[in-house]
Parts: C-alpha cells; structure tokens; sequence
C-alpha cells in the first residue's frame, strides 16, 4: 500500500507489470522525438558521402534508451511531486495509476540509463571524447528533467532541453560519430528536429496547464499562457518549414529538401486543436503531432540524402 501523497495510485494490491504496462510507461508515440533527429543526421551523412552504418545505429539505440529512461523518470517523478494526480487529463500514466510500483519504475530508468551508457562506450570509441561529453550531458539532463533539487521541465526549461538534446546534439552527434567532423548543413538540419520534437512538449503543457498550476509545475504555458504556448506552437512549426528553404538558399540541399512540404496536411489537423482546444481534447493533437514529427523527418532526411 503506497504512502499518502498527492496522485497516490488508485490500486491498493501490489503492482505486477506486465509487457502492456511497460508499453504504456515507454509511451511509444514520444519515441519519434529520438528517431528523427537519427535518421536526419544519418540521412544528411550518407547523403555527403561518409555515413556509416554501425555508429548509425548505435546513435539509434542509444537515442531510444536515453528517450525510454527519461519517460520512466518522468513518470517517477511526475507521481512523486504531485503533477501525476486522478485528475491527470493525458494517458494514463502507471506510477501514478498503481500499473507498476514507482520503485519499479525507476529501476527501469536505471536499466535504461546502464544500456545507453554501454552503446556509448562503442561511440566513444567511435567518435573519440566529444561522446563523453555529449553522452553525459544527454544522460544527466534526462533525469533533471523531472528529477534532482532543480528539474527542468518544473522550472520552464523544458522546452529548451528538447530542443537543444533532441534537436542540435541530437543530429549533429549523430552526423559526428560517422564523419569525425560537424558539416555547418549538420546545424540547420537540426533546428527543424529541434522545433517538431518541442511541438510535442507544448501541447503536453498546454494540455495540462491547470494541474501543472497546482502541482507547482512552472511550465511556458504556466508562466506565460496558454496564447503564448499555442503562438510557441506555430512559430515551431513555420521555423520546421523555413529551414529546407535557408538550406537550399545556403546550397545545403538539393531542390529534393522541398519534399518535406509533402507532410504539410500532417500539421493542419494537431495546429487546429491546439489553437482551438484545451484539457483533454488536446490528446489527439499529442499523437498528430508526433505523426507529423516522423513524417517531415522521413521526407526531410530523404530530400537531405538525394543530391
């Protein structure tokens, strides 16, 4: 029986995870935050003519175990300060639900966190002591986001976090560990990766604006609004589709870079929610955006790739 502390689970009987529960706590639809900016950087090597495949996939792996154990952390520490609550308005989350024990929970992050660090020995390898650099950062900041005495996505830094690790380390590491060098096309290439994967981060704090208030979350959409978060969300998303053209401006891409304007259909529907909606009814902008995160990377990485 858990403790008596705001967003205590429901379930008094002693949590069993099963392989649907993990699932729920991996929360899939965020992993294309760490696809995307793997495939861009990858796509933009291969496509400059020194890819290679092995640190690509390893920058992958790595990648995805950081974006897992960040979302076990969250759920730990989202429950355990309170922002995790019955009146939670997004999935449901197994921490605070009961689904698994918070102990277990973390232990998960721990296992996460361990992998990553394994896949990174094979990219410092690779790629020398800048990984160590970046690996640490990636793996620190992944707990601070919710975790330690100053977590950043309590503190309104967030959305910076996403956009600097999952959007500029991101790609151009990735870029890094297979040419040994950073291609100034590696920067512009990782800003619309940077500005999709915080799209999701700002319907997350639009979304759950009034719990975050009372859970003492300071978020953008906490600290400014929720018009400044839906005009945070549209400048994103015309910085997503302004790159390609400074890039093909710049000569970093080829007139193929315009194929990534394929996914425009994509952004309507989630940009109408969250101009429109709030609470709840922003949960399938969450999932549209995430779609049209992968999308847009897919189309923007192959226009990168074609010369």
């Amino acid at each position: 029986m858990s403790t008596s502390v705001p967003g205590a689970p429901v379930s008094l009987s002693k949590p069993r995870p099963t392989v649907k529960t993990w699932l729920m706590a991996v929360r899939p639809k965020t992993l294309t935050a760490a696809l995307v900016p793997v495939l861009v950087g990858t796509s933009l090597a291969f496509g400059l003519g020194v890819g290679r495949l092995l640190p690509a996939l390893a920058a992958l792996v790595g990648a995805v175990l950081i974006q897992i154990g960040t979302n076990f952390i969250n759920d730990y520490y989202d429950f355990k300060k309170g922002a995790d609550t019955h009146e939670r308005l997004g999935p449901v989350r197994v921490t605070q639900s009961g689904l698994i024990a918070p102990g277990t929970v973390l232990m998960g992050a721990a296992v996460c966190f361990i992998a990553a660090t394994a896949v990174g020995a094979y990219l410092v390898a690779v790629g020398g002591w800048p990984i160590v650099a970046i690996g640490l950062a990636s793996l620190l900041c992944g707990y601070a986001y919710t975790g330690g005495p100053f977590p950043l996505g309590y503190n309104g830094l967030g959305d910076l976090f996403v956009f600097i690790f999952f959007g500029l380390v991101a790609v151009t590491g990735t870029f890094y560990v297979q040419a040994g060098t950073v291609h100034p096309a590696a920067w512009w290439a990782a800003i619309p990766v940077g500005a999709s994967g915080t799209m999701l981060i700002v319907v997350n704090n639009l979304r759950d604006v009034t719990t975050d208030v009372k859970a003492g979350k300071r978020t953008l959409a906490v600290r400014w609004g929720t018009t400044a978060g839906k005009a945070e969300y549209v400048l994103l998303l015309a910085a997503s589709f302004a790159t390609p053209v400074v890039m093909y401006a710049l000569g970093y891409a080829a007139p193929w870079v315009f194929l990534s304007f394929l996914s425009l259909p994509l952004a309507v529907p989630p940009l109408q929610r969250v101009m429109r909606e709030q609470g709840a009814a922003l949960n399938p902008a969450l999932g549209g955006t995430a779609r049209f995160q992968l999308i847009f990377g897919v189309l923007f990485g192959l226009g990168l790739y074609l010369r």
